[in-house]
C-alpha cells in the first residue's frame, strides 16, 4: 500500500490533486467517506486546531475515532491541518504537544503553519515538527506565505489584496524555506482565503477567489514538492483546474461543505438531512467542480 506521501507525489506528478475536506462537526465524516468511495476518488479527511475549538469536532481523538468507524485507506487517510504555531487570537501555541499527540493517535501526515512568524522562525518551527513527523514515517506540511481569512476583524478588500499581493508565497523564498525546513508538502499563498469563523461571519458567503498561476508557475519550479491550496472553497473553478497542472497537489475544502450542513440542520432540525446535503454537495465537488471522478487509479 502506497504511503500518503507518495500518494501526493503521484498527484502532483499527474497533474492531479487529492482534495482535503475539514470536518467541524464530526457528524459530516461518514458522508464526506461516503461520496469519496461512492466517486472513486482518493481524499483526506482533516481537522484544524480550530475546528476542535471554536465548532464541534471535540478533538483530535474524537475525530480519529470517528473516522475508523468508516475509513477504508485505499481510500481516505486522515490529516492533521492547520495547527499554528501563533494562532488565530494572536496566542502562542504548544504545538510540538500537539504534533506528538497526532503522531501516538495514528494521523497519516500532520501540518505546522508557522506563516506567523518571520521567515528564519517558520524555518525553524517547522523543521522541528519535520523532525518529528519523519521520524514516525509521516510527512509534514508546512505554509510559506500567509492565507487570510482566520483572524477576527475585517479583511482588507478581496480585490485590493490581489492586486497587491498582500500575504503572497514569495517564490524566491520557496527553495531555501523547503530545503532548510525538511517539509514535504507547502502551502501557498497565491489569492486563496479562508472562509470565516468568527460567529458574526462564519455564514457569510465566501468571496469568489482567483489564483495568480504566474506566481504558481515559479513557486512550483522553486520549491520542488507537492504544493498545497487553502480555502479551496468557492475559488473559481477555472483556476483550480489550471492550478492542477501547475503544482497544485492536495485542495482543503471546509467552508463549502460545512455551511451546507449548518444550514440544512438549521432548516430541517434533522441531522440525517444534514448529513445526506453534505454527501450530495462533496458529491457535486468531487465530480462536477474537480472532475475528479474515478480517479483513485492514478494516484493511490
Amino acid at each position: 500500500m502506497n504511503t500518503t506521501e507518495q500518494i501526493l507525489t503521484n498527484a502532483w506528478k499527474a497533474g492531479l490533486l487529492v482534495p482535503a475536506f475539514n470536518i467541524p462537526y464530526l457528524p459530516m465524516l461518514e458522508p464526506v467517506i461516503r461520496a469519496v468511495v461512492d466517486q472513486d476518488v482518493f481524499a483526506l479527511v482533516e481537522v484544524a486546531r480550530v475546528e476542535w475549538r471554536k465548532f464541534e469536532s471535540r478533538s483530535m481523538a474524537a475525530v480519529y475515532e470517528e473516522f475508523h468507524k468508516w475509513a477504508d485507506p485505499d481510500y481516505v487517510r486522515l490529516h492533521l491541518d492547520h495547527l499554528p504555531v501563533v494562532d488565530e487570537d494572536g496566542q502562542r501555541v504548544e504545538h510540538l504537544d500537539i504534533i506528538r499527540e497526532a503522531i501516538e493517535l495514528g494521523f497519516d501526515s500532520v501540518m505546522v503553519d508557522g506563516s506567523r512568524l518571520d521567515l528564519e522562525e517558520n524555518i525553524r518551527e517547522t523543521r522541528r515538527v519535520a523532525e518529528l513527523a519523519h521520524r514516525a514515517g509521516i510527512p509534514c506540511e508546512a505554509e510559506l506565505g500567509a492565507v487570510l481569512g482566520h483572524e477576527e476583524g475585517p479583511l482588507p478588500p478581496y480585490e485590493e489584496m490581489f492586486r497587491s499581493g498582500q500575504g503572497f508565497t514569495d517564490p524566491r523564498e520557496a527553495s531555501r524555506f523547503v530545503r532548510e525546513s525538511d517539509c514535504d508538502w507547502l502551502s501557498v499563498a497565491i489569492g486563496n482565503i479562508h472562509g470565516r469563523i468568527s460567529e458574526a461571519v462564519r455564514d457569510k458567503k465566501k468571496v469568489e477567489a482567483r489564483l495568480n498561476i504566474e506566481r504558481l508557475k515559479r513557486i512550483n519550479e522553486a520549491a520542488g514538492i507537492p504544493l498545497v491550496l487553502h480555502g479551496g472553497s468557492g475559488i473559481q473553478q477555472s483556476y483550480v483546474l489550471e492550478a492542477m497542472k501547475q503544482g497544485i497537489a492536495k485542495m482543503n475544502i471546509g467552508t463549502e461543505i460545512r455551511q451546507v450542513y449548518e444550514t440544512t440542520l438549521r432548516d430541517a432540525g434533522d441531522s440525517a438531512k444534514a448529513q445526506e446535503a453534505v454527501y450530495e454537495r462533496t458529491c457535486w465537488l468531487l465530480k462536477d467542480y474537480l472532475c475528479l471522478s474515478g480517479t483513485r487509479s492514478s494516484v493511490i
